[in-house]
């Protein structure tokens, strides 16, 4: 019975030594933690279509080659409209881009005041209207999350409806055959804000400054105050306008 009895405890220890070797059991696995993914920080690069309107204001003077001078209305504005096109590349904070725009302006009173025209003293007026604007410039902004304070500058072409000298007394007119354009530059600058997705907003102020431009009163001239081959001379020209615009920014490059 003895033996028995030391042959149950000798088993025993020995299984509960065998069992203080084997190795813990791995704790049972942890669910995964959810993946919250992290939305890209917002960037102005890409390529935008859009549209403005707004005001525009027309400045400047004419002469003649006999010393005569008239000032063009310098508190006219009016209405006008179009759309641009561009491209913007953000690094960091800075944004560097190109734009094109074109606008139309609206039916203007550019119509000088008279004077008294020596020899005859009829009253000569000229009217200079200018029909569209187009400019191309490079832009540098300063990006601030989905605000763009930028400043712009390059070249502008303006297109004139025909040159006219008008004879108040006597109504009679001549005006040039066709329209012409002029050539200028242009500065400006804005504030833009991304308000939904790829859509923005902008608020813009431009300086366009225009070369001259000359008419001659053709031979024979139809204005019996004007002599022919008088040369009229448009100059100190500028245009400011005063714009609200909307882009649609496509993807990034």
């Amino acid at each position: 019975m003895k033996r028995v009895l030391f042959a149950l405890a000798t088993g025993l220890l020995s299984t509960q030594a065998f069992a203080a070797d084997l190795p813990m059991p791995a704790p049972p696995p942890r669910a995964p933690v959810a993946y919250l993914p992290v939305a890209p920080p917002f960037s102005w690069t890409g390529i935008y279509i859009g549209g403005n309107a707004g005001a525009a204001w027309n400045r400047g003077t004419a002469s003649d080659a006999l010393g005569n001078g008239f000032s063009l209305p310098s508190n006219n504005a009016v209405f006008t409209g179009g759309g641009q096109v561009g491209g913007n590349w953000q690094m960091g904070g800075i944004v560097l881009g190109v734009e094109g725009q074109f606008d139309w302006l609206a039916n203007q009173n550019n119509a000088s005041a008279g004077i008294a025209f020596p020899p005859s003293g009829d009253v000569i007026q000229v009217i200079s209207k200018d029909r569209w604007l187009t400019t191309l410039t490079g832009r540098i902004g300063v990006a601030a999350d989905h605000w763009l304070f930028y400043a712009k500058g390059g070249g502008a072409w303006v297109g004139n409806h025909s040159f006219t000298v008008n004879d108040t007394t006597n109504g009679q007119s001549v005006s040039s055959s066709s329209g012409a354009w002029n050539t200028g530059w242009t500065v400006g600058g804005g504030i833009e804000w991304a308000f939904a997705g790829p859509w923005s907003v902008k608020l813009e102020y431009d300086y366009i400054k225009l070369s001259s431009n000359s008419f001659t009163v053709p031979t024979p001239s139809p204005l019996t105050a004007v002599p022919a081959g008088d040369v009229f001379t448009t100059s100190n020209r500028n245009i400011q306008t005063a714009l609200f615009g909307v882009n649609y920014r496509f993807g990034g490059w």
